[in-house]
């Protein structure tokens, strides 16, 4: 029996899958190791969505690749010709071809290369899994998506729309919990269509998920704004539920119309404004978290103010800002591209406009008081969370896993500081 490595890169999506590809490998009777220098066999599961991600995908492979090696996940999917001008000898794992996880790893080792990129009729509900987060349960709700974006990769990786049931996933759900976990992420590459293909929604999803009676949190990941006219009067009513966060995950990626008809994204910027409104007002304190890409092809320099416009407006707590960059095999990389110094021009605007707003969203918290779910380990220390999915950090010794009351004392960009009141 081997000794293997596995590491994940990218969404939460990613990471989920590389926790059953580690619960596999242990019920194939293999062990698990910390350390590349210690496997008999590395596998990495991969990220493709950017041009600097896919080159550090590259870097990684080219350091692992002097043992047996598996590269999984979306970037042999999306660019298998890449992978195998780096790396000839690696076997190739799809992101839904994870019943063959075994298959592929005796192969590998026995020297044989293998290549399972065709999607398997295997469901990613129910898979044994090695938590990375022993207290977070990251559950897959779905495969693939009904967009087509002229930029994104992902499409070509993960294929179109394949909602898990219901009664599965929250059967998966209530595993977690059982077993510790005290905050439960739902997931997939576009949570906004999760059901339409199989008579469903997200909002029935997390309400019968907020039903399992333990005490815990649930995240739901990210959705398109395409859908939301849809669903957001349901989902609105979801997030009235106590044991979800205050949390929404809505890439706008543009503020001007002619640019999101050009990435095909099937929303206008009136679709992302009127959710974000509603759950401000609906709500109060509650996280927006987007998405923005500066440089597309397409875009004027009065496309990129009516951004800066759009971000000013709505000021969104977290905004995942991406210069563009062509991925392969899409669409928009055959189009005439903007100049680099100009992307990174752009691109150093709204970096400073939304660590600004950032700022003085989180100001808004100091000498707030409640109860804070401390759920990650990091370099800084244990970080928590609050009802609206705020990063929080405390001096105090707590452990992970654990609840206190929590008052804000100080802020920074990115996390509010505080100590523990109870």
């Amino acid at each position: 029996m081997a000794k293997i490595f596995v590491e994940a890169f990218g969404c939460s999506a990613s990471f989920a899958d590389s926790e059953m590809i580690s619960g596999l490998i242990l019920n194939g009777g293999h062990t698990l190791v910390e350390d590349s220098s210690d496997s008999d066999l590395n596998i990495v599961v991969t990220c493709s969505v950017k041009d600097a991600t896919a080159n550090k995908m590259i870097h990684r492979i080219k350091s692992l690749k002097s043992k047996p090696l598996v590269v999984a996940g979306c970037l042999p999917k999306a660019e298998k010709e890449t992978v195998e001008k780096f790396t000839e000898n690696a076997s190739l794992l799809g992101p839904n071809s994870l019943g063959k996880t075994l298959q592929v790893i005796d192969s590998t080792l026995s020297g044989q290369k293998q290549i399972a990129l065709e999607d398997s009729d295997l469901s990613k509900v129910g898979l044994p899994k090695v938590r990375l987060n022993p207290v977070v349960g990251i559950v897959e709700i779905a495969s693939g998506c009904m967009s087509e974006c002229t930029f994104c990769q992902t499409k070509l990786s993960k294929g179109d729309l394949s909602s898990y049931r219901l009664g599965d996933i929250v059967r998966q759900v209530k595993t977690e919990i059982n077993d510790g976990c005290k905050e439960v992420w739902l997931t997939s590459t576009d949570n906004g269509c999760y059901g339409f293909d199989i008579g469903t929604d997200l909002p029935s999803l997390v309400n019968a998920v907020a039903e399992i009676p333990e005490e815990f949190m649930v995240r739901v990941g990210m959705m398109n704004p395409m859908y939301m006219p849809r669903i957001k009067e349901e989902l609105l009513k979801s997030f009235d539920i106590d044991k979800v966060f205050k949390f929404l995950h809505i890439p706008v990626q543009s503020g001007s119309d002619k640019v999101l008809n050009d990435m095909k994204r099937g929303h206008t910027v009136g679709t992302y404004r009127e959710i974000v409104n509603k759950a401000k007002q609906r709500f109060g304190d509650f996280t927006i978290s987007t998405d923005v890409i500066v440089g597309f092809p397409s875009e004027t320099e009065e496309d990129f103010q009516k951004t800066v416009d759009l971000l000013d407006e709505t000021r969104p707590d977290v905004v995942n800002l991406s210069r563009y960059s062509a991925r392969p095999g899409t669409e928009a990389a055959e189009w005439e591209q903007i100049d680099v110094a100009e992307v990174k021009r752009r691109s150093k605007i709204i970096f400073d406009q939304i660590n600004k707003i950032s700022l003085e969203n989180n100001q808004k918290w100091i000498g707030w008081t409640g109860k804070v779910l401390f759920d990650e380990k990091t370099d800084e220390g244990i970080k928590g969370r609050n009802f609206a999915y705020k990063p929080i950090f405390v001096q105090d010794g707590v452990d992970i896993g654990q609840s206190h009351t929590v008052k804000i004392t100080d802020v920074t960009v990115n996390t509010l500081l505080g100590k523990i009141a109870s």
